[in-house]
Parts: C-alpha cells; sequence; structure tokens
C-alpha cells in the first residue's frame, strides 16, 4: 500500500498518510491515459472556424465572358474558388468536435494519472491550505518549503477565494477541485498538492 508524508504549509513532516492501493497504487496505463487527454482536448475546441464558399462571398453575378470564341477558358462566376477574392473550395465549417470515452476508460485513466504521481514521488500532501489574507507572496513561501515544482496543480476539497486569488498571479500554478479534477491537469503539471480532505473525498469517489 502506497504512503505518502503528510505535511503542514512549513513542509514540516506531520504523519504518514496510507493511500488506497486501488486509487493511488495501479500500474499506469499509458494508452488510456493518452485516449483521455486527447477527448480533453478535443472537448475544449470551439469548432466556430468558418470560411466563405463561393455562395457566400461577394459579386458574382454575372457571367466575366461569353462561353466561346474569347481564347479564354470558360468561366461562369468571378467568385469561383480558382479567381482571386473567389470563395474557399472545402474550408472549414461550424462544427462540434466532441466525443465521449467509456466510464471505465476515464476512470482507468484518472487512477492511472494519480498513481503516476505517486511513482514519480510528485505527490504533495498538506494537513491543510489556509490564507490568512489575499497574498501571493505567502503562496510562493508555501509553495517553496514544500518542494514544489514551477508548475503545480493545487486541488482543495471546496471553493476558498483567498487560496485561488494567492495562487492566480503565479505562472504555472493552478488551483481546482476534487469535482473538477481532470487527467489533462495532473499530466500537465510536474507537482499534484492535495489536502487530506481532497485525498478522502478522491478515494470515495474513485476506490
Amino acid at each position: 500500500m502506497p504512503t505518502v508524508q503528510v505535511m503542514d504549509m512549513t513542509g514540516k513532516k506531520l504523519e504518514d498518510l496510507e493511500l488506497n492501493e486501488a486509487v493511488f497504487g495501479v500500474a499506469p496505463n499509458e494508452a488510456v491515459m493518452h485516449a483521455v487527454v486527447v477527448n480533453y482536448l478535443a472537448n475544449q475546441r470551439q469548432g466556430t472556424q468558418s470560411t466563405l464558399t463561393r455562395t457566400e462571398v461577394r459579386g458574382g453575378g454575372k457571367k466575366p465572358w461569353r462561353q466561346k470564341g474569347t481564347g479564354h477558358a470558360r468561366q461562369g462566376s468571378i467568385r469561383a474558388p480558382q479567381w482571386t477574392h473567389g470563395g474557399i473550395a472545402l474550408g472549414p465549417k461550424p462544427r462540434s468536435y466532441r466525443y465521449t470515452l467509456n466510464k471505465k476508460v476515464r476512470r482507468l485513466a484518472m487512477k492511472s494519472a494519480l498513481s503516476s504521481k505517486v511513482l514519480d514521488n510528485t505527490l504533495l500532501v498538506l494537513d491543510n491550505i489556509t490564507m490568512e489574507d489575499y497574498k501571493t507572496k505567502d503562496m510562493i513561501k508555501m509553495l517553496t518549503a514544500v518542494n514544489a515544482e514551477k508548475k503545480a496543480l493545487i486541488v482543495m476539497p471546496e471553493v476558498d477565494q483567498k487560496v485561488i486569488k494567492s495562487a492566480a498571479n503565479i505562472p504555472g500554478v493552478k488551483t481546482t477541485l476534487v469535482n473538477t479534477l481532470n487527467v489533462y491537469d495532473i499530466l500537465n503539471h510536474g507537482s499534484l498538492i492535495l489536502t487530506k480532505e481532497a485525498v478522502k473525498k478522491i478515494e470515495e469517489v474513485y476506490a
């Protein structure tokens, strides 16, 4: 059963915490994590790109010249795709890139991502994260004390505006909640910082 140190905000060790092996001790499945990350990024796409076809660009109502006898190739409109300022042939139109993955795949990917952080020793568990005021300096001091990497993901059990605002201006640092945690954010950040309460909630959901 994997164990991690529980620290306070000054980096002092308080105790050892045993993690649920079904959540934090599985063999990471890279193929599944990759599939879920690709799915997440696809679902973030707006799909609002749009080009004008020959029916949508302005002009082109009159045939440029007669069909025969000019020596030119026959043309029906100056807004056909081969003309300058003509419409775009086969260009992108608004569409949805969204698709869904099997629930078992998503759960396995989450467990794999969490377990990979344990294996890499980049999972940090804090007894609690509280800020007395909106102070970016205090958040930087805390991250330095616990030896967090520059890109750190702080996962909280519930909304705390002082923590969120204190971390908002630090490049590479992101805060999120247990119920909005995703595989992409876990893998995209060097350190994963959880509170004891957040660990408990994650284990309740995925164990």
